[in-house]
């Protein structure tokens, strides 16, 4: 039997969750992607003007204008993302992505954002550097409830400061952002800044790292250092595009860091300063010349040069294992083993067994080894002159004078004007030999008429200091 309380609490749940369903009904329609292409630049279709960014091998999160509000949808869920060729990883994201989509806003808009969870397990977002109230700043169990699977919440903000920011969860922080739950936020400013300049090129990376055995397709939650996938925006090199400018442009590259350790960003050929942080953007007195930046974990740098040097230039982590893919840890240095008649021995009970190791690791490069299933080679790519041997967080910079304004095609490789390329040194470039020049006899050395015999070079002497207080020296 149910009696009247019952009934009514039955029917006052009933009518919640009509509400639910009905609010639902008016959010705006999440945009889901699966490609791992990179988008174009997504000019803003509404709202104050602004220069879009570029998300190396990702997107930018589409709006909707309603009454004066920018308003996002997210959807938390889990995901597949080609993290490198014949290598796919089961993450969770957002979008049908990890990293998530950007989002791109403009200083002093008002934002709502609609986060809805398709994950297994509750969620939350936190909206890393924002200035906020302190109910809208995303940590579970302390600003906000945590978003249950199946519910969505809303956040909703002023953006009140430019810069590049992050976003990512605190709710089972250590699983979520293991698995690849974070995004970008790109503030742009309203008006001209005094300590930002204008950029042609605007690119965005998220750092990532995943400890995803060979043959299997999910990382390893439990992991504290030994990752063995370093990623920029969850691709590794070289499923990692370039990134194509015109010669003379001003660049902007948006490095963050949410891997447990830290990272410092090379780029050769060129000079750059650190323009911006998480903390907002580098007043030019404080800036200095650099070609290598350490990003902290947590942190955000934002880089800015002047592409005048034409050519294919490396961009890169410089810690050599970031530059690998599928890094075991537990590998026997073999420098100097003689292989000779191991492998075929092995061969009889391993048939796909490859020796390696005795030289170096570099002709894994330009090896065509069996590899497990759903992996990476550690060292692999090609470039013009042959294997690149690098993986991981690795890409290339290229500079073209031809390359059109807002084009980001890749132009190919470069062809480098004659003579300017490093060679083998071959007889060609042997000095000439120095003539002999001609015997003079005894009696000429003291003939009067000959002048004064060249004096001979003393022999080389050493002499060692000694003593102390610097004497004898």
């Amino acid at each position: 039997m149910i009696s009247r309380r019952h009934l009514f609490a039955g029917m006052a749940a009933v009518s919640a969750t009509g509400v639910a369903r009905a609010a639902l009904a008016g959010l705006p329609e999440p945009v889901i992607r699966t490609t791992a292409d990179t988008a174009a630049p997504l000019l803003p279709p509404d709202g104050r003007p602004y220069q879009p960014v570029v998300t190396l091998n990702g997107w930018t999160l589409p709006w909707r204008m309603r009454n004066g509000v920018k308003e996002f949808h997210l959807v938390a869920e889990p995901v597949e993302r080609e993290i490198a060729p014949d290598c796919t990883a089961r993450l969770w994201g957002y979008n049908g992505q990890s990293p998530g989509p950007t989002i791109e806003v403009v200083e002093g808009d008002r934002v709502r954002i609609y986060v809805t969870n398709r994950l297994p397990e509750h969620t939350s977002v936190h909206w890393h550097g924002q200035r906020l109230p302190n109910g809208m700043d995303g940590v579970s169990g302390l600003t906000q409830p945590a978003i249950k699977p199946g519910e969505t919440f809303v956040y909703e903000f002023e953006a009140r400061r430019p810069g590049t920011f992050m976003y990512h969860p605190h709710a089972d922080e250590m699983t979520q952002m293991a698995m690849g739950m974070m995004g970008l936020w790109i503030t742009h400013p309203k008006g001209r800044h005094p300590h930002i300049a204008q950029v042609q090129r605007d690119f965005c990376l998220l750092l990532a790292s995943y400890d995803i055995e060979p043959g299997s397709y999910t990382p390893r939650i439990m992991t504290m250092t030994d990752f063995n996938l370093w990623t920029w925006n969850s691709r590794a090199f070289p499923g990692i595009d370039s990134l194509n400018v015109r010669q003379g442009d001003r660049v902007r590259v948006r490095v963050g860091n949410l891997t447990m350790t830290n990272h410092p960003i090379h780029i050769h050929g060129h000079e750059f300063q650190v323009t911006g942080t998480d903390g907002g953007p580098v007043p030019p007195s404080a800036r200095w010349p650099e070609v290598t930046t350490d990003v902290a974990v947590g942190q955000m740098r934002q880089i800015e040069f002047i592409a005048d040097e034409p050519g294919d230039w490396a961009i890169h982590c410089h810690k050599s294992h970031h530059t690998m893919n599928a890094m075991g840890h537990n590998v026997d240095t073999l420098i100097g083993v003689d292989h000779k008649g191991l492998a075929s021995r092995i061969n009889r009970i391993i048939p796909d067994y490859m020796t390696m190791g005795d030289k170096g690791m570099a002709d894994m490069g330009a090896m065509a080894m069996p590899l497990p299933e759903n992996t990476a080679p550690m060292m692999t790519g090609t470039g013009p002159h042959g294997p690149l041997e690098m993986g991981g967080m690795f890409s290339v910079l290229k500079v073209r004078p031809d390359q059109k304004p807002g084009d980001y095609s890749d132009p190919g490789w470069f062809r480098a004007p004659a003579g300017t390329v490093a060679r083998r040194v071959s007889e060609a470039d042997a000095p000439p030999a120095p003539s002999a020049a001609p015997a003079s006899s005894p009696s000429s050395a003291s003939s009067p008429t000959s002048g004064p015999a060249s004096p001979r070079t003393p022999p080389l002497q050493v002499r060692k200091p000694g003593g102390h207080g610097g004497h004898d020296h």
